[in-house]
């Protein structure tokens, strides 16, 4: 015997916040259902059989893309015939659902049906913020959990789709969406995780770095943005790991704001977020060294769905005529990092994206005052080399086949990291649009490693404008609009609607 929560029927819609209205209440209605169940069988309840509920699905049918424009990137269909996708968590991403409600609607115009669909809700997914279910269970009790409820699935949430591996079963309809339900409320419980603060606090531009000082100059500037009310109208709010909320000098404090108390200690990647009303504020996080942290917390922040990531960071100068202390910005990627080649073969080239390029170099410009020949003082354009190898330098390089030096040195790099290259290849992957910006720490090759006392003092000198250069680029983004950011360069031959 099966419990579930009353059956809403398919229905179809032309109107994008009524579909959203009806995309909620089914939503709504197999949560509180499945909350209901799970706290009467936290309490002692028997239950009389499996507790399932569905999350809802939206579908679309066409028999021509002839009304597409071609200058779009996203909010169209790749052919005729029909398309779906399964939604979650309408209250965080009714904005973005209701853009893609209204670009299908616009481009298409056929009717969207919303439904329930087959896809069973795992019950951790269906926890609230707070709640601490399985803590107050005996293991016996965990163990017949499974039995009366559904759990994660990882046959439903993998990434076949975004890798473009996926092939839909004969008779059955094509993604409309690069991520399902499943697989975004997983990233939702990974981001809360790994960061340390709630998937509702993430802004639509995300900068990543791997070094603490970043961290802590963004959290100086964060302060002193709230403590000016003149700045209300642009950030709201500043919020820290444990969700920790500073609101902006004369806003009120909201519900939930005293829920936030700071953890014992950091979590693995923690990120700060400079709040802005409508979610186009900037998220920084610091992923720490290697590319499997870079994989991962891309892995998850891309299900938000951000409108550009930028990486933020140290590297190693690649060229004599390099000063500790000087920009790299990249245009391509050597990819040494290896935890991508599964999902995106080497052979595929990950290109630069002309608007984010324009803006870092407009922000350089800008902060350090220096233009046209005068900037090539600090800042080259080239390719950096990522590896999973901390200690490349210590490889052998005589008498080998192939040395990491002679390979940076074939393939132009000019700069070397840990990460760069795994956040924009997990950029073009999910089709976020990506930039990297490096400051140069160290010129192994030519004998100028980090000693502590040139470290402090470059970090003293660079952090802060380093910084600013990167919050500028994110404000040109914003301000060109995120109809030109988003690129047909990152779309694929038979692509998803949803952007």
């Amino acid at each position: 015997m099966s419990l579930t929560p009353p059956y809403i029927a398919p229905a179809h819609f032309d109107d994008p916040a009524a579909a959203l209205a009806q995309v909620r209440a089914i939503y709504d209605g197999s949560i509180a259902h499945l909350r209901g169940a799970l706290h009467g069988f936290v309490t002692g309840d028997a239950l009389a059989g499996r507790v399932r509920a569905c999350y809802p699905f939206v579908r679309v049918h066409t028999d021509t893309v002839a009304r597409a424009d071609s200058r779009l990137s996203y909010g169209f269909v790749a052919g005729p015939g029909s398309y779906e996708t399964t939604l979650t968590r309408p209250d965080l991403f009714s904005n973005y659902y209701l853009e893609q409600f209204r670009l299908l609607l616009k481009n298409h115009h056929v009717s969207l049906e919303i439904g329930t669909s087959a896809q069973p809700i795992p019950v951790h997914f269906s926890f609230s913020e707070h709640d601490h279910i399985e803590g107050s269970l005996s293991a016996e009790r965990r163990l017949l959990m499974r039995d009366r409820f559904d759990l994660p699935d990882l046959h439903a949430m993998d990434d076949g789709i975004a890798n473009g591996t996926f092939e839909a079963a004969p008779g059955t309809a094509q993604p409309l969406a690069l991520f399902t339900a499943p697989r975004v409320d997983y990233s939702l419980h990974r981001l809360r995780h790994y960061t340390g603060t709630a998937p509702e606090h993430f802004q639509n531009f995300v900068l990543f770095t791997n070094y603490q000082f970043y961290i802590d100059e963004f959290v100086r500037l964060g302060h002193e943005t709230m403590s000016s009310s003149a700045r209300a109208q642009d950030y709201a709010a500043f919020v820290e790991p444990g969700n920790v909320i500073t609101r902006c000098a004369g806003l009120p404090a909201q519900p939930g704001d005293e829920l936030g108390a700071a953890p014992p200690r950091l979590p693995q990647m923690p990120a700060y977020h400079l709040v802005r009303a409508d979610g186009s504020g900037i998220t920084m996080v610091n992923i720490g060294v290697g590319p499997a942290n870079a994989k991962t917390i891309t892995d998850h922040i891309a299900v938000l769905r951000p409108h550009a990531w930028v990486m933020l960071g140290h590297c190693a100068g690649l060229r004599n005529t390099q000063q500790l202390g000087d920009y790299v910005l990249a245009h391509g990627y050597v990819r040494e990092d290896h935890v991508l080649d599964e999902e995106l073969p080497l052979w595929v080239p990950i290109p630069a994206l002309a608007e984010v390029q324009v803006a870092l170099e407009s922000a350089v410009e800008e902060v350090t005052k220096l233009k046209g020949y005068e900037l090539k003082r600090i800042m080259r354009t080239g390719t950096v080399a990522s590896t999973d190898n901390r200690n490349w330098e210590l490889l052998p390089s005589h008498n080998a086949a192939s040395t990491p030096e002679r390979r940076f040195s074939q393939s132009r790099a000019i700069a070397l990291d840990m990460e760069s290259a795994t956040i924009a290849a997990n950029g073009f992957r999910f089709r976020v649009p990506y930039g990297t910006l490096l400051c140069v720490s160290d010129k192994p090759l030519h004998g100028e490693i980090k000693l502590p006392g040139m470290a402090n003092h470059f970090y003293r000198e660079r952090v802060d404008q380093h910084l600013r250069i990167g919050i500028r680029a994110i404000e040109l983004l914003r301000e060109a609009g995120v109809d030109r950011l988003h690129s047909r360069k990152l779309r694929g031959f038979a692509e998803v609607a949803f952007q």
